[in-house]
C-alpha cells in the first residue's frame, strides 16, 4: 500500500458500534508497522491486507489500537 502523505493516527474507539469502516487503515502502534487496510468487517474482527499485499487475514479488531484519522 503506497501512501503519499503521513497518516494522522487516532485512538480506535472499541466501544463504538462501528469502530472502523472498509478502506480504513489500522495499526497496533501509531505510525507503527505493519499498517493494514480494512477489506471487510466480520463481527468484531476485520479482514485486512498489509502493505506487502500478502493474503488477506482475519484479525480480531481488539488487536488494533489506532485508525488512520480520516473521519
Amino acid at each position: 500500500m503506497a501512501t503519499s502523505h503521513a497518516i494522522d493516527w487516532v485512538l480506535l474507539d472499541h466501544t463504538a458500534d462501528r469502530p472502523v469502516d472498509i478502506g480504513d487503515v489500522v495499526s497496533v502502534d501509531a505510525g507503527g508497522m505493519p499498517i493494514y487496510r480494512v477489506l471487510g468487517l466480520e463481527g468484531r474482527a476485520v479482514r485486512v491486507d498489509d502493505e506487502r499485499h500478502r493474503d488477506a487475514q482475519v484479525i480480531p479488531l481488539d488487536r488494533f489500537r489506532w485508525r488512520g484519522g480520516t473521519h
